[in-house]
């Protein structure tokens, strides 16, 4: 029964975006894993939605796949086109740590992609947007 299964909450985990320091045009999307321990097994689904010009749009649905993220480590994941701001920016995390499975999913908003919401990015240490 769904009431058995145990639900924990991610913590320590967070998504996070920077400027690309080579091509304005595109931003880096980072995965961090900011605990003391690895985390295994790690699957990131991505995708794009929303409306453009009135016109429902939805991007390709990307999977990516790591065995292990190390303790305190950030992983780039993929460049993120500054077109694509204009729709909300998903990214689904699943992951194994102490034995058990965790997911949560990450959503930047269209709009978030400001310099008003910028911070120091830990691991990084760019400023880009996060979230946690």
């Amino acid at each position: 029964m769904k009431k058995d299964i145990p639900i924990k909450k991610v913590k320590d985990i967070a998504i996070a975006v920077v400027p690309n320091e080579q091509d304005e045009n595109f931003w880096d999307v980072y995965l961090l894993n900011l605990k003391k321990a690895d985390i295994k097994n790690v699957i990131i689904s991505s995708r794009g939605y929303g409306e453009i010009n009135g016109k429902k749009v939805e991007t390709t649905q990307l999977r990516y796949f790591y065995e292990i993220i190390g303790a305190e480590m950030a992983v780039k994941i993929e460049p993120l086109d500054s077109k694509l701001f204009q729709l909300a920016n998903e990214y689904w995390i699943s992951f194994q740590y102490e034995d058990f499975m965790y997911d949560k999913k990450y959503v930047f908003v269209k709009g978030s992609f400001m310099e008003d919401n910028f911070t120091t990015i830990p691991i990084v240490k760019k400023k880009g947007i996060m979230i946690k």
